[in-house]
């Protein structure tokens, strides 16, 4: 399953639920389910946000891709470091979960 980082990252502005999806664009035709999650069609539903530029949408987008990469890498990286002290991968496993 993919994730959904367009909404992951909207939910980090305005202090969370704060947004949510048109049915319909400007001219009022009906936007179909599969094309309505994107950063053109989001609405305000909360008092007082303000929707996000894109810019810094796609800036939050990256940041949090760019944390579950190097989250990743770090795990890669401790698992290593135990087999070069000579655990094996059941013992890593045992210790870490994974």
């Amino acid at each position: 399953m993919d994730k959904d980082y367009l909404q992951l990252a909207l939910h980090t502005f305005n202090g969370g639920n704060w947004y949510g999806w048109k049915t319909h664009d400007d001219n009022e035709n009906k936007i179909p389910n599969s094309e309505r999650m994107q950063y053109q069609h989001i609405k305000i539903i909360k008092d007082g946000a303000t929707i996000p530029s894109e810019a810094d949408v796609n800036a939050k987008i990256q940041e949090l891709k760019d944390a579950e990469q190097t989250a990743i890498d770090k795990k890669a990286s401790g698992k290593q470091k135990l087999k070069d002290l000579g655990l094996d991968d059941a013992e890593i496993k045992a210790l870490i979960g994974a």
